[in-house]
């Protein structure tokens, strides 16, 4: 029997989703909807359910959202705590309402399919990993996302995006979307060159992968200075990785 996989990637300004197969080929285009705020636990479930029924059939449900995720309980996270969006004023009622919230119990409930919940950026780091070596995803988006695979198995979540690197500032602010269009791609691009020079020593990764819908904005000129052992990946890859990532859990 076929299996097929519905992915959804959660971002903090929309949630995409697509249904593939067990070779990772896409058998929809991806649907997209803005992330609605403020999101509650609940509404988040009813957004992704909302997204399968516009979807072909699948047999499980992969779904990679912001923040720290363990055993697809939400630990912490970042953006669906606030009011209205990334930068926003976080709402105490909807930061307790979150915390410990069993996101794979309550979609394997609501949609009756087996369901893996994980951050975002190892769902993505599933889609372009070798499987060889120690290899280290970053994704550049809304913030900083993270994910590290020891020889093809994915390692304990850790949230780099909340250590501070400037000033009492975070990577996620430091890096991320607010500062890209404060700043510019050409000065942006210089940071996203500071900070890998600044964590290859922290990491000493075979691999670097950048990937997040803002990778392709590092402007040219800087890419050949990253280094060989850094590539750039597709934004795709946080829906296909939905597949592989039922292989590359490890011990995570």
């Amino acid at each position: 029997m076929e299996i097929n996989t519905l992915s959804v990637d959660c971002g903090g300004l929309g949630i995409k989703a697509s249904v593939l197969d067990a070779a990772g080929t896409m058998h929809a285009q991806p649907v997209r909807v803005d992330t609605p705020y403020p999101l509650t636990p609940e509404r988040l479930v009813e957004t992704i359910a909302g997204l399968a029924k516009s979807l072909p059939k699948s047999q499980r449900v992969t779904v990679g959202m912001p923040g720290m995720i363990r055993h697809g309980v939400v630990v912490a996270t970042p953006h669906y705590i606030t009011v209205s969006g990334p930068r926003s004023k976080v709402d105490p009622e909807l930061k307790t309402r979150w915390s410990g919230f069993d996101v794979r119990a309550a979609l394997e409930a609501k949609l009756d399919l087996p369901t893996l919940v994980l951050n975002d950026a190892e769902v993505h780091g599933a889609g372009v990993v070798a499987g060889s070596g120690f290899e280290v995803v970053l994704t550049l988006g809304t913030g900083l996302g993270c994910a590290v695979f020891d020889g093809g198995k994915l390692s304990p979540h850790i949230e780099l995006s909340h250590a501070p690197v400037r000033r009492q500032t975070t990577y996620d602010t430091w890096i991320g979307e607010h500062e890209r269009r404060r700043l510019g791609d050409a000065f942006w691009s210089r940071r996203v060159r500071l900070m890998i020079e600044e964590l290859r020593p922290v990491f000493l990764w075979d691999r670097l992968y950048l990937g997040g819908g803002n990778s392709r904005l590092i402007r040219s000129e800087l890419l050949a200075k990253l280094g060989d052992d850094v590539v750039i990946v597709p934004n795709a890859a946080g829906i296909v990785g939905g597949v592989r990532a039922w292989n590359l859990l490890g011990n995570a």
